[in-house]
């Protein structure tokens, strides 16, 4: 079973409700991976979202990735990706398969200058942080593509655009 744990360290926007937010972006990403039946899987498996500061992602951006700035998400994985595959029959009780960051002020930035609204892009941002917690990367060309057509699909599925509709 899917769970997905949303903390606001700081104030984000009263009039979203995150934790629904963050709960039906973990599920759409998850939902068309290989990985997809870890949601129904005999463990809990959690995702934990953390919605914060530029000051703390700059903080953990600095202390895990040693880049002293901050970014818009960071993520977490905490299973090897090679391990992911047998997860949905463990019997360990539960699983966390990592931690995603948002940064608010990054965040809100960025929605401005693409002309989207701060839900809009903190829900991609959050699928974003879901596939990398279950190992697709960015680094490279197939990757990124790869990448994206899942981001969009599950965005999709959410009733949100295309984010990379003007980069074509």
């Amino acid at each position: 079973m899917l769970i997905v744990e949303t903390q606001e360290a700081s104030p984000w926007p009263a009039a979203l409700d995150w934790e629904k937010r963050a709960n039906e972006s973990v599920a759409a990403a998850l939902g068309l991976t290989p990985f997809a039946a870890l949601a129904h899987a005999a463990p809990l498996v959690e995702v934990a979202v953390r919605l914060t500061d530029d000051a703390e992602v700059q903080r953990l951006n600095r202390d895990f990735r040693g880049k002293d700035k901050p970014t818009n998400v960071l993520s977490f994985p905490q299973v090897q990706v090679d391990l992911l595959e047998s997860l949905d029959n463990s019997d360990d009780g539960e699983i966390l398969l990592g931690d995603i960051v948002l940064a608010r002020q990054t965040c809100a930035r960025e929605a401005e200058e693409k002309g989207v609204s701060l839900a809009d892009h903190a829900t991609h941002l959050i699928v974003h942080g879901t596939l990398h917690l279950v190992g697709y990367d960015h680094m490279d060309e197939v990757g990124a593509t790869a990448m994206e057509a899942l981001e969009v699909k599950a965005l999709a599925s959410l009733g949100v655009g295309n984010p990379y509709a003007d980069q074509d």
